[in-house]
C-alpha cells in the first residue's frame, strides 16, 4: 500500500465565518503517482455531475456547490465518504469534534455555535446509506484502505491572533495547512507517499514552511514556480499546485472543507435571524459582509459580541 494525502481549504478569503483547512489520507493498492484513483471508482463517483442515487459527484467544490446548485449533492457526498471513514456526523459539532485538530473550549466558542444542528441538513438519509454501501464496496474491490479525515475550523478570533503574528494572511494558511498535514503523516516512515496541496496563493517557496514541522529530515527541491512546486523528504513527494482538486484525494478535501464551512454559516446566519427574523442571510465575502456588519450593527451592540470574534481583519 502507498499512502496518497491531499490538502484544501475553504473560506480562505471571506471577513465572517471560519476558514476550514482539511486533510484526507488514502492507502491505495499502487503508486500513487501511477494510481487512477477516478478510474478505481467510476462505478459510483463522478468528476461531471450528481447522478441522483446512482454517481457522487466529487470534484473541486465550485464544481459540486453553489448557492443557485444548493447543499444536497455537496451534503451527500459528504456524508457518504465521512460513512467510509467511520465518522459519526448526527450533528455538526459530532462531526466538527471527530474532525478537528483543534476544537474550542464551549466558553471560547462564537455564540452563533452553541446551539447544535442536526446532519443532515438536506441530503435523504436513505439514499446517502445506500450510495455509501455502494462506495465502500467499490473502495474494498479495489483495494483501497479506509481514509482518514483531519479538519482544522479556524474560527475568527484564533484567525485574527494568527495573522497578527504573522503578519501575513498566507503565511497563517500555509502554517496552519502543514501542521494539519503532521497528524496524518509521519516523515521518518520508509513508505512511499505522494502529498498534494493547491497552491497558497501566489506563494511559491514552501522549503522553509515544510523545514518548521520536520525534525531535521533532509528537504530537496526538485522545482518551484507558477504552476508547482515539488519537493522530495525521503520516500515522500509534496507537491503544491494549482488545480490540485484534479487529484481525488484533494477534491475530497474540498469538499468536506467547504461542507464544513457552509454548515458552519448557516449555523451563524440562523443564529442572526433569531434576532433579527428579516435579515439576509450572507456567505461572508468582502462586499456582502460589510452589508451584513450595517445591518447587524445595532443587535450587535445590543448583544456585546465583539468584532475580535465577529470579523476577520484580513
Amino acid at each position: 500500500m502507498s499512502l496518497f494525502i491531499g490538502m484544501d481549504e475553504a473560506g480562505y478569503g471571506p471577513n465572517l465565518g471560519p476558514l476550514v483547512i482539511t486533510a484526507t489520507a488514502w492507502d491505495l493498492p499502487a503508486n500513487p503517482r501511477e494510481c487512477d484513483v477516478w478510474k478505481l471508482l467510476s462505478d459510483v463517483v463522478s468528476q461531471d455531475g450528481w447522478q441522483e442515487g446512482k454517481r457522487l459527484h466529487i470534484a473541486d467544490s465550485k464544481d459540486v456547490y453553489s448557492t443557485a446548485k444548493g447543499l444536497k449533492s455537496l451534503e451527500t457526498s459528504v456524508h457518504c465518504i465521512l460513512q467510509l471513514a467511520g465518522v459519526e456526523s448526527s450533528t455538526f459539532k459530532t462531526l466538527w469534534r471527530q474532525l478537528a485538530v483543534h476544537f474550542p473550549e464551549d466558553d471560547v466558542q462564537e455564540p452563533w455555535f452553541v446551539d447544535d444542528l442536526p446532519l443532515p441538513v438536506l441530503a435523504a438519509v436513505g439514499e446517502v446509506n445506500h450510495l455509501a454501501d455502494r462506495l465502500a464496496n467499490c473502495v474494498a474491490t479495489a483495494g483501497i484502505g479506509r481514509p482518514r479525515l483531519r479538519s482544522d475550523v479556524v474560527l475568527t478570533d484564533r484567525f485574527n491572533r494568527l495573522n497578527s503574528q504573522h503578519n501575513s494572511k498566507g503565511v497563517t494558511l500555509s502554517t496552519l495547512s502543514l501542521s494539519l498535514l503532521r497528524t496524518l503523516w509521519e516523515p521518518s516512515n520508509d513508505d512511499a507517499a505522494l502529498i498534494v496541496a493547491d497552491k497558497h496563493g501566489g506563494r511559491n517557496r514552501y522549503d522553509g514552511l515544510l523545514a518548521e514541522i520536520l525534525d531535521g529530515e533532509m528537504i530537496f527541491r526538485v522545482e518551484e514556480g507558477r504552476e508547482r512546486s515539488t519537493y522530495r523528504i525521503g520516500e515522500t513527494e509534496v507537491r503544491f499546485q494549482m488545480k490540485a482538486e484534479a487529484h481525488f484525494p484533494v477534491a475530497v478535501a474540498s469538499l468536506v472543507s467547504k461542507y464544513l464551512r457552509e454548515i458552519a454559516m448557516l449555523s451563524f446566519n440562523r443564529f442572526w435571524r433569531t434576532h433579527l427574523p428579516d435579515l439576509k442571510a450572507t456567505q461572508g465575502y468582502p462586499v456582502d459582509a460589510r452589508r451584513f456588519k450595517a445591518d447587524i450593527a445595532e443587535k450587535q451592540a445590543e448583544l456585546a459580541i465583539p468584532d475580535q470574534i465577529l470579523w476577520r481583519d484580513r
